[in-house]
């Protein structure tokens, strides 16, 4: 988080990112609080989709235009569709519910806050006051694909399939009427 401020702070010449940067963080954190907060099932799947499609812009703001696509289409695209129609097809409640709430809410909250600070004091202990290198050379998307589908194609693969398995088991659930 230091890193960040100091960063800021000695590079004027990013301030438009900057500005940038502060408007989509404060989308995303936003939608996740009203993410979480809502009782209404499909706003709260369209709320995830603004937090996804935020991380997204975030990833664009990087210079990483491969990863905030595959965020697009595999996270919003794909899971975001199973998970409307995972509603629709079990005839969860459309609107607000009632039995969504939990008296103890607060305690994790508090754990919420208590992990927050873990890993905040974890991040500005393991990097300090460490600067980013100046000449950073970007990874090219055939780089970025050739990796994906050679080193990590079997867990690539194992989501698909779960994806499949989660999509029969909506439908199966709901049809069993």
């Amino acid at each position: 988080m230091s890193l960040l401020l100091t960063l800021a702070v000695d590079t004027p010449q990013f301030l438009p990112q900057q500005i940038a940067f502060g408007i989509i963080a404060t989308i995303s954190v936003l939608s996740a609080l009203k993410l979480v907060t809502t009782s209404n099932v499909v706003h709260a799947a369209l709320y995830l989709v603004l937090v996804l499609a935020s991380v997204a812009a975030l990833y664009v703001l990087l210079a990483a235009e491969f990863v905030a696509a595959t965020q697009v289409l595999v996270y919003i695209g794909a899971v975001m569709v199973l998970m409307l129609f995972g509603v629709m097809l079990t005839r969860a409640q459309i609107g607000a519910e009632e039995g969504l709430d939990h008296e103890q809410r607060w305690i994790g909250a508090l754990v919420a806050l208590f992990l927050l600070g873990i890993m905040s004091f974890a991040l500005v202990d393991h990097f300090g006051d460490e600067r980013l290198p100046e000449n950073i050379v970007p990874q090219q998307t055939a780089e970025v694909s050739d990796e994906i589908f050679s080193t990590y194609i079997v867990p690539f693969e194992a989501i698909s399939v779960l994806l499949l398995a989660a999509l029969i088991g909506a439908i199966v659930v709901a049809r069993r009427d």
